[in-house]
């Protein structure tokens, strides 16, 4: 996705290299096109984030095949996109900009209600029924991640998921991509019920790719 606090076009002065682009990564049925911001490090492998997404993206239920964007930054893009799309001050450690509708995915608990099925046969999960060309992929949309602040909580024990945890960056760096899937997915934790239902799906996902 596009930094709203760049200007289109800009890096590309004369006799200076182009930006690295995304790196697509296919692990079926999914691809994950990673970028990585210049000078944010990198706590964990390529392939260890993509094998957590994929696993995420499996759990939530997501339509076959598909791609998504994931974005490693710091907190002064997080802190940008924060105010430009949430209304908020300062950094955050994770945002998700979903493409689809809750009801491209499958129910869960505590979820949005869904229309109830017709005579036909027909309701709100008809939705999830995508036709596409062959060989194309849905695009889920984007999960954009500070490194930075993934970094810092972990160091201050204010990490995981109840926030007071202490464990390595790339422990709080694999739960924060897990948990902007998830929302990409359907999932929130606006109510009582989905967030015990999204933490306790969470916790299987990071039992699951771990190691």
């Amino acid at each position: 996705m596009t930094d709203p606090g760049r200007r289109p076009g800009a890096d590309r002065r004369a006799g200076a290299a182009p930006a690295p682009g995304p790196r697509p990564l296919y692990l079926p049925p999914f691809r994950i096109d990673l970028e990585a911001r210049p000078g944010v490090p990198r706590p964990m492998s390529a392939a260890a984030l993509a094998r957590a997404l994929r696993a995420a993206l499996l759990a939530a239920g997501a339509p076959e095949p598909a791609s998504l964007g994931l974005v490693l930054a710091d907190d002064a893009e997080l802190a940008r996109l924060n105010l430009a799309h949430m209304g908020k001050r300062g950094p955050t450690d994770v945002l998700s900009f979903p493409l689809l509708p809750p009801a491209a995915f499958p129910p869960h608990e505590g979820g949005p209600a869904r229309a109830p099925v017709s005579a036909g046969g027909r309701g709100a999960d008809a939705d999830r029924a995508f036709l596409l060309p062959p060989g194309t992929r849905l695009h889920l949309g984007d999960v954009v991640v500070s490194v930075e602040r993934a970094a810092a909580q972990a160091a201050a024990g204010s990490g995981g998921q109840t926030g007071d945890v202490r464990w390595s960056a790339a422990d709080e760096l694999r739960l924060l991509v897990v948990h902007g899937a998830l929302h990409l997915c359907g999932w929130d934790h606006a109510e009582p019920v989905e967030e015990a239902a999204m933490r306790a799906l969470e916790r299987r996902i990071l039992a699951a790719t771990a190691g």
